[in-house]
């Protein structure tokens, strides 16, 4: 099995087929919206000023930060880049690993030394390879532990196998720096920052970091453990299809910028706002049944946008004002009296049911009692944007320009649209990363 992961990794850039690199190209998107919208958030901008004090460019290492003019090293327009989008709870997801892996590759991928050398394939050829890498490695690293671990805890291990692809180490390397980045990878426990939610998020930050340096210190010559969840045989079913299922295809995508597991319910909302078209202001109560990790989604009153991506009963309230859940009511309107009233309103019950579907499937259903005393239940709902009920390629798009619409110039967001969408017949990827 050693050997079958390091020739994926390192695989000539022989093209993968037409519905890849669609689907790749649908990630790169939806990924450069959620980093584009997120440039605004306070924990970005205190991560920028972080990674400009310490992490400085060199004459050997010399990375552009994504959407700022300023150049650091490789390993801190890493750290920045994934910090960036982790910032805003937009991005894309896999069910089983309960977490992200594009948050954390892409950064590594841009950051990588003369990268707009690369072919447009060739810059979705490691984009694919990162996906099936990380996707696999959150789910060995979840059927291994106990402890629900965030995505920096294993998408490391996908940057460091990006970083080594493009960096062309051998095999020994490339063996090596997958062992330093799963040891070094965060320990990150997930259900505390879903406790106490502040801007730690999922972890991706430091992922991606621990990625980038692993490939660079096993450049060097720097040694490292074998990496369990990849080479552990009580694992190697998780691996055994490696080229032949691709999990790229079972990434979903957010309608809605805000954790997955509070989407089902803002469903059900949309669903009953739509179908009896609710005044919030004569509803008294919110009844949520869904699974427990849902249930713990409990703050009621945010006072951080980081907070409100956290919240189930908030971003409930926003579904109910607005009919969904926008990036300047979980950023501008979390004081808002009628979403603070709303959200206090708001119960929520875990179902046992619903319990033993997760993480396979995400369920709620809600009932909204009104001051009239009417109660008007919902059918049971998952979010939208699983590979069952994907979002179209126009939600897609429409979802990058509103992410981006208040960050870059129109003219900025449609080359960016444009040059991602023909990415496959560029010569090089230097198109692209001129906007970014």
């Amino acid at each position: 099995m050693k050997n079958t992961i390091l020739d994926f990794i390192h695989q000539d850039d022989s093209q993968f087929n037409d519905e890849l690199y669609k689907q790749a190209k649908r990630c790169l998107l939806d990924l450069l919206g959620t980093a584009a919208g997120a440039t605004v958030t306070e924990s970005s901008q205190i991560l920028a000023r972080h990674v400009l004090a310490q992490y400085g460019a060199t004459e050997t290492s010399r990375s552009k930060m994504l959407f700022k003019d300023s150049y650091v090293s490789e390993c801190g327009a890493s750290m920045y880049g994934a910090g960036l989008i982790d910032s805003l709870d937009a991005h894309d997801g896999h069910v089983l690993t309960k977490g992200h892996v594009g948050v954390g590759i892409l950064p590594v991928l841009l950051a990588q030394q003369n990268i707009e050398q690369l072919s447009g394939k060739a810059f979705l050829n490691a984009l694919i390879i990162g996906y099936e890498i990380g996707t696999r490695a959150g789910i060995a690293l979840h059927d291994s532990v106990s402890d629900y671990h965030t995505s920096g805890a294993w998408n490391s291990i996908a940057g460091a196998a990006l970083a080594a692809r493009v960096k062309k180490l051998s095999h020994d390397q490339t063996f090596e720096a997958l062992g330093i980045a799963e040891y070094y990878g965060p320990r990150s426990q997930m259900m505390r920052c879903i406790d106490f939610p502040t801007m730690l998020k999922d972890g991706s930050t430091w992922g991606a970091l621990a990625g980038a340096s692993a490939a660079n210190l096993a450049a060097d010559g720097f040694t490292g453990a074998p990496a369990i969840t990849l080479f552990d045989s009580q694992l190697e079913s998780i691996w055994s299809d490696l080229g032949e299922l691709w999990y790229i295809f079972e990434q979903y995508f957010k309608a809605y910028p805000v954790c997955r597991w509070t989407q089902p319910a803002v469903e059900c909302i949309r669903q009953l706002q739509e179908q009896h078209e609710i005044d919030p202001n004569e509803v008294v109560k919110i009844e949520i049944t869904s699974f427990h990790e849902a249930k713990r989604l409990s703050t009621k009153e945010p006072k951080t946008t980081d907070a409100a991506q956290y919240s189930t009963p908030f971003a409930i309230a926003c579904a109910l004002r607005d009919g969904l859940v926008t990036p300047e009511a979980i950023a501008e309107d979390i004081h808002d009296p009628l979403l603070v009233r709303l959200s206090n309103s708001v119960e929520i019950s875990e179902s046992e049911n619903y319990n033993e579907k997760f993480p396979a499937e995400r369920w709620a259903e809600a009932t909204i009692e009104l001051a009239s005393g009417k109660r008007l239940k919902s059918k049971p709902m998952i979010a939208r944007g699983n590979p069952e009920n994907p979002l179209s390629d126009v939600e897609i798009r429409e979802k990058f320009f509103n992410l981006s619409r208040n960050t870059l110039s129109p003219d900025r967001s449609k080359s960016i649209y444009e040059s991602v969408m023909h990415l496959d017949d560029l010569p090089s990827v230097a198109s692209l990363i001129h906007y970014l």
